[in-house]
């Protein structure tokens, strides 16, 4: 018989849910609007950049002719690849995941300059536009995690360096690009 009482009250659900008291809605959550990327400043500080690591001299005469391909992939920073939407077409519409990707290149330049590989040669200028780009990029998507460099030999150190300031050469140049369109 036990059955029979719960088709019973299977049967009678669609008729007492009627008399129940409605559901409070759902809360309806406006998206307040947080610090907005300043585009402008972006750009013109990411010019800076390029222009300062553009201007750099290298102090070792024979690493001015040599290219260096040597990869870490644990020590060097992620590309902007065409996944990360830095595109003028999805930057206008989305640039999360394009300054997402900003900000860790960013942020490991940031981390490598302050590592042992420049402490024979600090570069403080570098460091404080990387800085200022991190703030501005950070407003809006927080600061992230970082990640000590691991310590390297002193006879890597100037290939290091060199092989580091040629990589922030490139990524000052794809992320002035990047913010000279979201500026206009």
């Amino acid at each position: 018989m036990a059955p029979l009482h719960r088709l019973h009250l299977c049967l009678c659900l669609p008729l007492l849910l009627p008399l129940l008291p409605p559901a409070a809605p759902a809360p309806v959550t406006t998206p307040v609007p947080g610090p907005r990327t300043d585009w402008a400043a972006c750009k013109n500080i990411s010019r800076e950049l390029l222009q300062r690591v553009a201007t750099l001299k290298e102090p070792h005469q024979v690493l001015e002719e040599t290219h260096l391909s040597e990869e870490d992939p644990k020590n060097w920073p992620p590309r902007i690849r065409c996944s990360d939407a830095c595109d003028p077409f999805t930057l206008d519409t989305n640039n999360t995941r394009c300054l997402r990707r900003i900000l860790q290149g960013l942020q490991h330049y940031r981390d490598l300059l302050g590592s042992d590989i420049f402490t024979t040669r600090p570069l403080p200028w570098l460091e404080a536009a990387l800085d200022q780009l991190l703030g501005l990029v950070q407003q809006e998507h927080g600061r992230l995690p970082r990640h000590p460099m691991a310590p390297s030999e002193a006879w890597a150190h100037p290939l290091l360096q060199r092989l580091a300031l040629q990589r922030l050469q490139s990524f000052a140049t794809v992320i002035s690009r990047i913010f000279t369109h979201s500026a206009s």
